[in-house]
């Protein structure tokens, strides 16, 4: 093996000590994680395990990596966003002798680069958002999840889908665990740290009035939910485009206006992606879209705003601030494109806040734990796409509401024994 603890490739390391204080911060924010980290820094569950991760390099993150490596494990990590790394927590983790290859601005070549080199530390858990880590290895080392791979987990809705997709046709060659499909990730970490992230990135990015803006957010999933909620709080006039008729509705009862992006282009001043799908934006719809429109996505990958079609509409294309791109059209509109059509939220902002980060992390710790526990006891999984036990995630939410010092009711043992009571009329 020529992998050798602590390589590293990251764009500054002299970053490192600004780095130790954003993660400095993060660790006080994120109470789960950090009790997890005491509770197993000591037995340490994951020693003799190889654990390769492919995740937005944040604050937060660096936390849930600097847990691993407390309870045991050999870590190595890439970046899953070209545009998503903070290099001074890349930095910092690269100085405290962990294996990470990423930074702020690489190519696509680059990052492709990246997730190899992190394989070199021959895996035996996957840790992705988006599944990158996982398609490599399944296209181009398939030996791996033969040799070493015992497991893996999933961090975001789009990577979640293909493996489900994956899984159906029988071409998984590992368990993985939906991380994602957590309660405790998908309606707090997707709805309340997207909402927020995303609109703090575009603020970032254009210091715009929110208030009486036409906001069109593509998709009203999780994601587009949390967004749209923040956007209506600030004054927006929040439109919903959608293709699934129940999304619709509840965005329409929830005092969305909802319509097809064909209407919406004409009057939106702001558009938001959020669906995980190609093409949500394209030419027909930048030729009609109002001098000045701002144009941004908050979806994994950047191919729903198709910037091709934009870019043949353009005659100029310029910076005019930092994450945000003017391309002056031949009609003389401009439309302002944020963060090239990646993750606003991490490309022109932080991500989300540590606080909500604290229980989908802690998601991702329990799931890597129980993988290595099972291992050791000789079982694994079937190989498909699996979700976390209700009790773990249930555990997460009560620990949460511990650390905020909240508490809440318990059923009684009567109580319990009536909900079960089938022969109980009214």
């Amino acid at each position: 093996m020529d992998y050798k603890k602590g390589k590293y490739k990251v764009k500054d390391i002299k970053m490192a000590a600004e780095g130790k204080k954003l993660i400095a911060w993060a660790e006080s924010r994120m109470p789960v994680l950090m009790a997890l980290r005491e509770k197993y820094k000591k037995t340490k569950p994951l020693k003799g395990y190889r654990i390769a991760g492919c995740l937005h390099v944040t604050k937060e993150t660096a936390v849930l990596v600097k847990t691993f490596v407390e309870a045991g494990a050999q870590v190595s990590w890439s970046g899953c966003n070209p545009l998503s790394t903070n290099d001074a927590v890349a930095s910092a983790l690269a100085a405290d002798g962990i294996s990470i290859f990423a930074w702020h601005g690489m190519s696509v070549k680059e990052f492709y680069w990246c997730i190899e080199e992190t394989l070199k530390i021959h895996p035996n858990l996957t840790l992705d958002d988006g599944a990158d880590l996982i398609f490599t290895i399944h296209n181009k080392h398939p030996e791996f999840a033969q040799k070493y791979v015992i497991g893996g987990t999933e961090e975001t809705t789009t990577g979640v889908h293909r493996l489900r997709a994956m899984a159906a046709d029988g071409a998984l060659k590992y368990p993985v665990v939906a991380v994602n499909d957590a309660e405790t990730k998908w309606d707090f970490d997707n709805v309340y740290g997207t909402g927020q992230s995303t609109l703090d990135g575009i603020l970032r990015a254009t210091s715009i009035l929110l208030a009486g803006k036409n906001v069109v957010i593509a998709g009203y999933g999780h994601c587009g939910k949390g967004v749209a909620m923040r956007a209506q709080g600030l004054g927006a006039n929040v439109i919903v485009t959608e293709v699934k008729a129940t999304a619709a509705l509840k965005a329409t009862l929830e005092g969305m206006r909802v319509m097809t992006m064909d209407e919406a282009a004409k009057i939106g001043d702001v558009f938001i992606t959020a669906t995980g799908v190609k093409d949500i934006i394209v030419d027909r719809h930048f030729k009609v879209m109002k001098e000045g429109a701002i144009v941004c996505n908050t979806g994994h990958y950047d191919c729903e705003v198709n910037l091709n079609h934009l870019g043949k509409l353009a005659k100029g294309i310029k910076e005019v601030r930092a994450n945000n791109e003017e391309y002056s059209l031949k009609n003389n509109n401009r439309i302002y494109v944020l963060a090239k059509g990646r993750l606003v939220n991490l490309a022109a902002a932080e991500g989300h806040p540590s606080e909500v980060m604290d229980m989908s992390f802690a998601n991702q710790f329990m799931s890597q734990l129980r993988l290595a526990e099972l291992h050791k006891k000789g079982k694994k999984l079937e190989n498909t796409v699996h979700d976390i036990p209700v009790e773990q995630d249930q555990e997460i939410a009560g620990v949460k509401l511990a650390t905020m010092g909240l508490k809440i009711d318990k059923l009684t043992p009567e109580q319990k024994k009536y909900m079960d009571d089938y022969s109980s009329g009214t």
